[in-house]
């Protein structure tokens, strides 16, 4: 059975995305962080979704033009009708023999949103994994933490 809690992206940075000395943009892989967060938090909650929040973001690998770059997002804590989301963001140089290496990360806040184009609710998550609780217990203290 397929997991409603996370959704994995790749794409290959291309020269349109990158300054002349082959740095890929940091909006560009904002935005493909974005995206990601909002297919996850689609699939969960079966509804369009719009993004509330993000938190700090930090670089800490350039990207170049011709890494493969993959976005794993996860959904990690579920209020009423809002998700915090995980993003992971790894970038491999696919002509050497190097590994993926983490890029970056960033927790997104994912409204769900009905027809009427109001804030809706979303199904209760209960995380399984051991690493499922972790991600649950850090972010359910951040949004606690923001609320105070």
């Amino acid at each position: 059975m397929e997991a409603r809690n996370q959704v994995v992206m790749s794409r290959v940075m291309m020269p349109h995305q990158a300054n002349v000395a082959g740095n890929v943009h940091g909006g560009e892989i904002m935005k493909f962080m974005d995206e990601a967060a909002y297919a996850v938090a689609m699939k969960y909650a079966r509804c369009n979704c719009v993004t509330a929040r993000v938190d700090e973001l930090q670089f800490h690998l350039p990207i170049f033009v011709g890494a493969l770059v993959t976005c794993t997002a996860t959904i990690t804590y579920v209020g009423t009708t809002s998700m915090d989301v995980y993003v992971r963001v790894d970038s491999e140089d696919m002509l050497s023999n190097n590994g993926p290496e983490k890029a970056l990360c960033a927790h997104f806040t994912m409204v769900a949103m009905g027809r009427n184009g109001k804030a809706q609710k979303v199904p209760p998550y209960t995380p399984e994994t051991e690493d499922e609780k972790m991600l649950y217990e850090e972010a359910k203290a951040k949004v606690l933490a923001r609320k105070r």
